[in-house]
């Protein structure tokens, strides 16, 4: 399993269309942890509204303490033998985890 984590700070234009590129990635064995940054826009409400129809997505709330103390508090939560950081105006390939996986077994990478 990739977990993937995604720092949130008030990403209300960007956000769907981050998510929903990890959603529906073709290698689908993923974790998918939104932290939420203190948001003060309606990153919150979109990340429920996605989050109720994909039981990968797991939500983590903090106060605002940054984007790299938002990046430490999901790796607290993350399962997976890999991780991946997507930031909220990101949005990927749909086959990235599917090539990444497979570059790294090819390879028999550990990191």
């Amino acid at each position: 399993m990739i977990s993937v984590i995604v720092p949130i700070y008030n990403a209300e234009d960007t956000l769907e269309r981050c998510v929903n590129s990890i959603v529906n990635q073709s290698y689908n064995k993923l974790q998918i942890i939104l932290v939420n940054d203190g948001s003060t826009d309606s990153s919150l409400e979109i990340m429920e509204k996605i989050s109720k129809m994909d039981e990968r997505i797991c939500i983590i709330n903090q106060c605002n303490r940054g984007q790299s103390a938002a990046r430490n508090r999901g790796l607290l939560e993350a399962k997976g033998n890999y991780v991946a950081f997507v930031d909220s105006d990101d949005f990927l390939d749909l086959h990235v985890y599917e090539k990444a996986k497979k570059t790294i077994e090819f390879h028999n990478a550990d990191i």
